[in-house]
């Protein structure tokens, strides 16, 4: 059996896209996932980097991509009535549904997830986010201290371990990125004779030929 780490924002349509395709992709593997809720934007501070929802370009080919995704993958999918928003709210409602040093089960996270990605409502009204309390139980105060530093501790570990985006599968050290890496994660986990070679270590060894200075806008 292999061990996964699925790490994710709520705020990511991706990471929502995965989740909900992740079990047809690795459909008669063997393994076992923990969901591991983490800030993004604290993962864009670390790197210095703009999030697909603060270009504007970006932002509407995204949102577009979202929904053709969807369409495609035959997965249910609305965007929320504003978005980029504040995520910590429901990301620590997710950690608080958990006793300390556990990760959220699949069942939780999907109720936040589809909470956020289905129905194309607030995320955070306050009303919707009473009721998917209620519907959670947490089992510790969402509103602690202790849940808001696990938050920031799973965050910073996360790129500590070379996490940039979500969501993020981790196996055997290896990391696989975005709703596109599923089908080379799933390739990995079947045994595909590629990454018995020297291609994976070979690709991250290209010498850097010039790097942009980067200027204040």
């Amino acid at each position: 059996m292999k061990y996964l780490r699925f790490s994710f924002d709520v705020v990511s349509p991706y990471a929502y896209l995965a989740f909900e395709r992740m079990p047809q992709v690795l459909e008669g593997l063997s393994y076992e996932v923990s969901y591991e809720p983490i800030l993004f934007a604290g993962l864009l501070q670390h790197w210095g980097q703009k999030g697909p929802a603060e270009i504007e370009p970006k932002r509407e080919w995204t949102y577009r991509q979202i929904m053709w995704l969807g369409h495609s993958l035959g997965v249910p999918v609305q965007m929320p009535a504003q978005h980029p928003f504040n995520p910590l709210v429901l990301l620590r409602l997710l950690l608080a549904s958990t006793t300390p040093g556990y990760t959220p089960n699949r069942w939780a996270c999907e109720q936040v997830l589809r909470h956020v990605w289905r129905g194309g409502a607030d995320a955070n009204d306050a009303e919707r986010l009473a009721s998917l309390e209620k519907v959670l139980s947490p089992q510790r105060d969402p509103k602690g201290s202790e849940v808001k530093d696990e938050l920031k501790a799973a965050t910073t570990d996360a790129a500590a371990r070379g996490l940039f985006g979500v969501p993020t599968v981790e196996v055997d050290g290896r990391i696989f990125w975005g709703l596109d890496g599923l089908d080379m994660l799933s390739a990995y986990l079947r045994g595909d004779a590629w990454f018995e070679g020297s291609q994976w270590a070979d690709a991250a060894a290209v010498p850097v030929g010039v790097r942009r200075a980067l200027k204040a806008p």
